[in-house]
């Protein structure tokens, strides 16, 4: 009978140390693990051991909620299982040599704060799924090789603070319902190949503090009310179709861009009147 009872205690005893999340979640990272050559990754994980133990793997109330496996060696495309992860709040892969494309499953993911997966070889569009994301408040996708038009359902995620998308292969315009992302604080958009105007409603975005719009094909001239973005110090539009070159202007505030504007329509108004 002690037997008996120190068996069923030792059994107790490990089942309370081993972390508990669902089948589904574990079944996810494994997944996950499985799709992009984990074998090979730089730290790698014990498929077999507890969950708590997994390198870049973080849990809270036995529930996986944050995943940061950057600079991991991923090589794959990542699984849909990933829709799974339905607690996740952060997950960064980036630094790592993923392909193909976001799943749509990744909508499934309501409780995300920060999506990571910059400077990889993904591909095809950015997932309209995302927009669902309405908790989002990072969205980092910079350095891969997206393509196809800027979601208007981006356009949605009102928490937003970083949306960093430059060096892709993303065409189109800027959606004007751009305007609707009041909280963000930076916004990159640099070497892909958008075009149309730079939208006047992107003077609502007043807390925004990093503009990087440089070496696409945008048109026009840069709207005056963005004299209005008090906390903008960094802008970026060169090597654009712009109906005036502007520098790039780091630590100031836009009114010496605006005045830069100003002096480059007077002389240009002078040199009409000389003639």
């Amino acid at each position: 009978m002690n037997s008996l009872k120190l068996l069923l205690f030792c059994l107790f005893i490990t089942t309370q140390a081993f972390a508990k999340i669902t089948p589904e979640e574990k079944e996810a990272l494994k997944a996950i693990y499985l799709a992009t050559n984990g074998d090979n990754w730089n730290a790698s994980w014990d498929t077999d051991g507890d969950v708590k133990n997994w390198y870049g793997v973080k849990l809270e109330n036995d529930h996986v909620v944050e995943i940061n496996l950057e600079f991991n060696n991923l090589k794959g495309e990542l699984p849909e299982a990933i829709g799974n992860l339905v607690h996740l709040k952060k997950i960064n892969l980036g630094f790592n040599k993923l392909k193909g494309v976001i799943p749509v499953t990744i909508e499934n993911l309501t409780q995300l704060e920060s999506l990571e997966l910059f400077m990889n070889e993904i591909e095809g569009p950015i997932p309209t799924q995302i927009g669902v994301l309405t908790k989002l408040e990072t969205l980092k996708l910079y350095s891969n090789k997206l393509s196809g038009e800027l979601p208007v359902e981006l356009m949605q995620l009102t928490n937003l603070k970083e949306l960093l998308l430059g060096s892709n292969m993303l065409s189109g315009t800027i959606p004007v319902e751009i305007a609707n992302l009041t909280k963000l604080q930076k916004l990159s958009l640099m070497n892909n190949q958008l075009a149309g105007e730079i939208p006047v409603e992107m003077a609502n975005l007043i807390n925004l503090e990093e503009l990087l719009l440089s070496s696409n094909q945008f048109t026009g001239d840069l709207p005056l009310e963005f004299i209005n973005l008090k906390k903008l110090n960094t802008i970026m539009v060169s090597h654009n179709k712009l109906s005036q070159e502007y520098i790039a202007i780091s630590g100031k505030n836009t009114e010496v861009l605006m005045d830069l504007q100003s002096q480059n329509s007077t002389a240009s108004m002078n040199e009409g009147n000389e003639q």
